[in-house]
C-alpha cells in the first residue's frame, strides 16, 4: 500500500516555496532598476536570449573526412531527457545556431524570418519544439529571468485594477524614448559589444494610452505615473500564451489576419464608446502573444497570401499592424518551416519575390549517418519502453540500413555501391577510399537526404511488427518480420505514387537481406569458433610457423622432438580465409612479424586480437574446423544426437551472451543459418 505521507513529502519537496516566490517575484519599477543596472541581461531581446540559451548547455568541436563540425548539447534535449533529441543534423543545426548568432550580435539576420525547408518528418518540427521547450525552461533559471509589468489602476469605485501589459512589454520601454537611448549607454557602457542591450520601439497601443492618461493626470510627473507600475517575473510558457505563438494555416474560409495581430472586443465598446479605443481591443493575437519570444508558423507557405505580407514587417521592421491602430513594435524570432513542393511553388511565384529576399532557408534533409538513424529508433524502441517483446538484434539496424539507401544517390565512382557509400558515411573503411575521397563523394551529393523514406515510416512498421500476431505468440521480433512490414507497406505508400521508384525501393531491400545474412553467418561462425583457449592455441601455432617462415628457421615439433619445416599447410588455411594470395603471403607474413617487434620496442605483448584481420582469419579458420563437428545441416533435418546438441546449445548461450540474443531468436538464427550452409552444401554437391 502506497503511504500517502510520502507521497504528500514528494509533491512539497518538487513544489519548492522559495523558487516559486522567485520565480513570481513583484517589485516596483525602481527594483527592476537595481537588478537591471546590476544584470544588464534581463534586458536582451528574443535573438540574444535564444542564442544564450543554446550556448549555456556547452558545445564540443570534431573533425570529420577532414571538416570541422560543432556539436551542441542543446539539440540532444537535456530538458526532455532525450525525447527530442535529433541525431544525425548538426550541419543544419550548426546553420541554426549561426542564425542566432548574428542575429544576437546585430548583424542583420534579426531582421529575416527563418525557414527551415526540407522533406516530411527531418526534424523541422522536433528544431522548433526544442526551442520553445528550451526558452521556456530558460525563463525560469537565474540565468535566463526577464521581466514586464502590470497597471495598478484606480477605479471610481475605490478598488484598484492591476491589468497584465498584453504584450509583456520589456519594463525598459517606461523610459521615454528621447532618455531612453542616454539611460542604455550608461548601462552599455561595462559590457562588451555583442552584449549589450538594445531596447527598440514603443509601448504596445493599451500600454501607451494608460501612459498617455497617468501622464496628463499627474501633468508630465514622470516619477508619478512609475508609482502605478508594478513590475514582475515573466515566465514564458506555450500554454499560458507568453512568449510563444504557434499558427497554422486553416482552410481560406476560416483564415482571418486578426488571429495573428488581435481583433477588437465587441463587449467593451460600450463601455469606452470607440472601437480604436485600445482598451476595447483584445491585442491577443499570435504575434501578440509570442512578444518577448519566438513565434512557430507550421507549414508557413500555405498560408494565405494576405498573412505572408504581414510577416514581411514583422521580420523587416519588427512592426505589425492591428486592426484600427498604429504600427506596433515586437521583438520576437518568426520560424517557419515547410516541405520541398511548397517551397518551389514559393520560387517560381514572382509575386512573393519581397518574402524571399526576407527569409533565410535551413535545408532540413534526412539523417544520412547510420549510427544516427539508429538511435532515433532506439529512442522509441527500447527495453525499457517495449516490455515483454524482445527487439532481436539487427532489427532496428536493417531497417535504419534500407531508409539510408532510400536517401542515398547513386555513387558517381565506378564500382562503388550504394552499401558502400552507406559504410563510408558511417565511418567503416573500404579499400581505396581516405577521408579526403568520402569528403568528395560528400560533395557531389549536396542535396542527399531531401530525398527517400521518412523515419515515420520505419517507425509505423515496427510497431506494426510488435503487434502482430507473431511477436505476440513468439515475444519476440526480428528483422525479416520488420522488412516484410517495410516492404508491403509500399504497396499503398501515400507519398510514392512512382512505381518504378517503389521498385528500386524494394532492390534495395533485397541487399539489405544479402547484408544481414552475412552478418548472421559472421555471428554465428564467431559464436561456433569462440573457444578462446583454441583460438589463443591456433594463433600461437600461427606466429610460431610464421616466425619460422620468415627467419627461415624450422620448428620443433612438440610431439617428436625434431625440427620441422614450418607448415606451410596451416599457415595458408589460415590467411586464405582473408583472400590473402599466394603471391602476398610473404609480404603478409612479415608484416605480422613487424608489428610484433613494434609492439615489443613498446614494451607491449602481442595479442591475437590486437590485430582484426588476423583475429578474423582465425576466427573463420576455427568456425571451418568446428562446423563439421556441429553438423550445422543437421539442424535443419532435425536430425541431432545428444553430443551435436550439447555443442549446439553451447553456441546458441554464446549467441545469448555475446551478441544479445534471446532464447527464441536465438534459436531462430542458427536454423536460418544451418539452412544457408545445407543450401551451400547441396549446391557445391550438385
Amino acid at each position: 500500500m502506497v503511504n500517502k505521507k510520502a507521497i504528500w513529502d514528494l509533491v512539497d519537496k518538487r513544489l519548492d516555496p522559495q523558487t516559486f516566490r522567485d520565480e513570481h517575484w513583484e517589485g516596483t519599477f525602481d527594483d527592476y532598476l537595481d537588478i537591471v543596472t546590476k544584470n544588464p541581461r534581463v534586458a536582451r531581446n528574443a535573438f540574444q536570449r535564444i542564442y544564450d540559451m543554446i550556448m549555456q548547455y556547452g558545445a564540443e568541436r570534431y573533425s570529420k573526412f577532414r571538416q570541422d563540425h560543432m556539436r551542441y548539447k542543446f539539440f540532444s534535449d537535456p530538458i526532455g531527457h532525450g525525447d527530442d533529441a535529433i541525431f544525425g543534423l548538426e550541419r543544419p543545426l550548426m546553420q541554426l545556431v549561426d542564425f542566432f548568432k548574428s542575429a544576437a550580435h546585430g548583424y542583420g539576420t534579426e531582421h529575416r524570418i527563418l525557414l527551415l525547408h526540407g522533406p516530411v518528418g527531418s526534424a523541422k518540427s522536433t528544431m522548433c519544439r526544442l526551442l520553445k521547450k528550451g526558452i521556456e525552461a530558460y525563463s525560469r533559471t537565474d540565468e535566463g529571468a526577464m521581466y514586464t509589468f502590470s497597471w495598478r489602476i484606480p477605479r471610481p469605485n475605490g478598488t484598484v485594477d492591476v491589468t497584465e501589459c498584453p504584450m509583456h512589454e520589456e519594463p525598459l520601454k517606461l523610459i521615454p524614448r528621447d532618455v531612453r537611448k542616454d539611460v542604455l549607454a550608461m548601462i552599455n557602457e561595462s559590457l562588451p559589444a555583442e552584449q549589450r542591450i538594445v531596447v527598440e520601439g514603443d509601448l504596445d497601443p493599451f500600454c501607451r494610452k494608460t501612459y498617455d492618461d497617468f501622464l496628463r493626470q499627474y501633468n508630465g510627473d514622470w516619477k508619478k505615473v512609475m508609482e502605478h507600475i508594478v513590475v514582475r517575473r515573466l515566465l514564458v510558457s506555450e500554454k499560458d500564451r507568453r512568449g510563444i505563438g504557434t499558427f497554422q494555416p486553416k482552410d481560406e474560409k476560416n483564415q482571418d489576419s486578426t488571429e495573428l495581430t488581435g481583433d477588437i472586443n465587441y463587449r467593451k465598446i460600450a463601455e469606452y464608446g470607440s472601437d480604436s479605443d485600445p482598451r476595447a481591443f483584445n491585442f491577443d493575437g499570435e504575434l501578440n502573444i509570442a512578444n518577448r519570444g519566438l513565434i512557430e508558423f507550421i507549414e508557413v507557405l500555405k498560408l494565405d497570401v494576405a498573412f505572408l505580407y504581414d510577416l514581411l514587417g514583422a521580420s523587416q521592421e519588427h512592426v505589425i499592424k492591428p486592426k484600427k491602430f498604429a504600427q506596433t513594435h515586437i521583438d520576437e524570432v518568426i520560424i517557419g518551416h515547410t516541405n520541398e513542393p511548397e517551397y518551389k511553388k514559393l520560387q517560381n511565384n514572382e509575386l512573393m519575390e519581397a518574402f524571399r529576399d526576407r527569409t533565410i532557408k535551413i535545408d532540413v534533409p534526412y539523417n544520412i549517418i547510420l549510427d544516427e538513424e539508429i538511435k532515433i529508433y532506439e529512442k522509441d524502441f527500447n527495453k525499457e519502453r517495449i516490455r515483454g517483446i524482445h527487439i532481436a538484434p539487427h532489427t532496428i539496424e536493417t531497417a535504419a540500413m534500407w531508409a539510408l539507401l532510400t536517401r542515398l544517390e547513386d555513387p558517381k565512382k565506378a564500382g562503388l555501391t550504394r552499401l558502400q557509400k552507406l559504410k563510408l558515411y558511417n565511418g567503416k573503411s573500404i579499400p581505396g577510399y581516405t577521408e579526403d575521397s568520402v569528403k568528395e563523394i560528400m560533395e557531389e551529393s549536396r542535396r542527399e537526404g531531401m530525398q527517400g523514406i521518412s523515419p515515420r515510416y520505419i517507425q509505423d512498421k515496427i510497431s506494426n511488427a510488435l503487434v502482430s500476431d507473431q511477436a505476440i505468440q513468439d515475444k519476440c521480433i526480428n528483422p525479416f518480420m520488420v522488412m516484410n512490414e517495410l516492404e508491403s507497406g509500399l504497396s499503398h505508400h501515400s507519398l510514392i505514387a512512382d512505381e518504378e521508384l517503389k521498385k528500386q525501393y524494394k532492390e534495395m531491400l533485397t541487399v539489405v537481406r544479402e547484408e544481414y545474412e552475412d552478418t548472421l553467418k559472421a555471428e554465428v561462425q564467431r559464436a561456433i569458433s569462440a573457444d578462446e583457449d583454441a583460438i589463443k592455441r591456433l594463433a600461437a601455432n600461427y606466429i610460431e610457423n610464421v616466425r619460422a617462415y620468415t627467419q627461415r628457421e624450422k620448428v620443433r615439433n612438440k610431439y617428436t622432438g625434431k625440427d620441422e619445416e614450418p607448415d606451410e599447410r596451416l599457415m595458408r588455411s589460415i590467411e586464405e580465409k582473408i583472400d590473402i594470395p599466394d603471391s602476398r603471403k610473404d609480404d603478409f607474413r612479415q608484416e605480422i612479424m613487424n608489428y610484433i617487434g613494434a609492439l615489443a620496442l613498446d614494451g607491449k605483448k602481442f595479442e591475437y586480437s590486437t590485430n582484426a584481420r588476423l583475429q578474423k582469419a582465425l576466427e573463420l579458420k576455427m568456425f571451418e574446423d568446428q562446423r563439421d563437428t556441429i553438423k550445422l545441416k543437421n539442424v535443419v533435418s532435425g536430425v541431432v544426437d545428444d553430443e551435436t546438441q550439447a555443442k549446439i546449445d553451447v553456441v546458441k548461450q554464446r549467441l545469448i551472451k555475446y551478441f544479445g540474443y534471446n532464447e527464441t531468436s536465438a534459436t531462430d538464427v542458427l536454423n536460418y543459418v544451418a539452412s544457408i550452409f545445407a543450401r551451400g552444401d547441396a549446391k557445391n554437391e550438385d
